[in-house]
């Protein structure tokens, strides 16, 4: 069932990854969009926490998940094939000193599976949109008239193949190998007026950046037992700097816009001369990412942990694009979270058996407007809910935060998240015990 259920999500992702708008964050304009994944809904649901991992979910921060110990109920003869499929649905509040809006912006976030190789290999794969640009901003004049307006959509998606190996009984170590692509597109329109009336025409400029370029993750995870009881985990990943190719068209054109409905006609338009700039291709640098963090649980029990991610968005560049009021620092953020299970072999109370989550997490995003920085606070809880056979299960996510401040004439987002991912596993490969 789960093979057929593979070939179904991934049609449905292809088809849904060029249709959805996956943010509709004002920020979104700055770089190239909000960061879109942020973990697995189990990963969320903690805080952000992705130092935890198990034979039966998949980890998408540290392809050192990959492996593990094999399964009782297998006959510890191997690992599950495990494959994740999650959605979710975020509600915003934006706030100003001039009023507030609501906006809500529906995605699929990721689709992955990982297999056994072998008695000490495994293998992950998937696709997901890392980052997501969608914002419609608007700057007024003193007579509350508006002077320019910009639009934008898109995002860089990820793809990846990775591999992960089990060195020692308490130390694996994996890597991914990731193809980063996608599309982002800006418009801005200036409007001038004579007399406080619209001129009849207007000015659009339109840009367009076709991305793609490649980046990896390598990750070690560690387990030990401190006592009978308890199970002390760790995990590092690293991300090295890498450099996106961005090939750039822009396009200014005169229009003239619909009063009642606000459809733009394009009157006429010339193409800018971007290759004598050296702007027809440039390159775009993702900056380096480095996380830590460890924990202590009793396994199938519960589990509490802490993570702490330093990124080097300082080094972050985009030649095509320069905004003067912004600046890019280092990000970094703790993500403190943990699950409990009251039972895990109850077999008098379903309820027993799932899984409860909760966490916080704090974050500097590395983006200053204004001289004003740009930090994220949410809490998180979820649930995971047993399903099916071999250790599936559905995982509810709710997440509740803030983003930005009202500061310097900058807007405020309070956002709730839910989200749903369905973990599902099977066995693939089964030694005979007959000939």
């Amino acid at each position: 069932m789960i093979k057929k259920l593979v070939i179904v999500f991934v049609a449905f992702f292809a088809l849904q990854m060029n249709a959805q708008e996956g943010t509709a964050s004002p920020y979104s304009f700055y770089g190239i969009g909000s960061l879109k994944f942020k973990g697995t809904v189990e990963n969320r649901s903690m805080g952000g926490l992705s130092i935890y991992t198990d034979s039966i979910h998949v980890n998408l921060r540290n392809p050192a998940s990959y492996v593990g110990p094999d399964l009782k109920t297998f006959n510890n003869e191997n690992r599950p094939v495990k494959f994740s499929i999650a959605a979710s649905h975020n509600s915003i509040n934006l706030k100003a000193d001039s009023g507030s809006e609501k906006t809500s912006a529906t995605t699929v976030d990721y689709v992955a599976m990982s297999m056994p190789l072998g008695k000490k290999l495994g293998f992950g794969l998937g696709i997901l949109p890392y980052t997501s640009v969608g914002y419609k901003l608007e700057d007024l004049n003193s007579n509350n008239q508006v002077v320019n307006r910009y639009r934008g959509e898109g995002g860089l998606n990820k793809a990846f193949v990775g591999f992960g190996y089990q060195i020692t009984d308490k130390l694996s170590a994996g890597i991914d190998f990731n193809y980063n692509f996608g599309t982002i597109q800006n418009t801005a329109i200036a409007f001038l007026y004579d007399d406080g009336i619209p001129i009849q025409y207007q000015t659009r400029e339109e840009n367009r950046s076709e991305l793609s370029g490649l980046n990896i993750n390598i990750g070690l995870t560690y387990k030990t037992k401190v006592n009978d009881e308890l199970e002390l985990q760790s995990g590092v990943t690293f991300s090295p700097k890498s450099d996106i190719t961005s090939r750039n068209t822009r396009i200014f054109g005169t229009i003239l816009i619909n009063e009642q409905n606000g459809q733009e006609l394009l009157i006429n338009s010339i193409n800018a001369d971007l290759e004598t700039q050296g702007l027809d291709k440039t390159n775009l640098t993702l900056p380096s990412r480095f996380s830590f963090g460890t924990g202590i649980g009793a396994p199938r029990k519960w589990f509490l942990g802490a993570e702490y991610t330093f990124q080097n968005t300082s080094e972050f560049s985009n030649p095509i694009v320069t905004i003067d009021n912004a600046t890019f620092v280092n990000a970094s953020s703790i993500a403190i979270g943990g699950f409990f299970i009251p039972d895990y072999n109850s077999f008098s109370s379903y309820w027993k058996r799932a899984t409860y989550r909760a966490g916080i997490h704090f974050e500097n995003t590395g983006l200053e407007i204004n001289n004003e920085k740009i930090n994220e606070f949410g809490i998180s809880f979820g649930v995971g809910l047993p399903v099916g056979k071999w250790f599936s299960n559905a995982n509810l996510g709710l997440e509740v935060g803030r983003r930005g401040t009202t500061n310097q004439n900058l807007i405020q987002e309070n956002f709730v998240s839910f989200q749903l991912s369905l973990s599902l596993n099977d066995r693939w490969f089964e030694k005979r015990k007959y000939n």
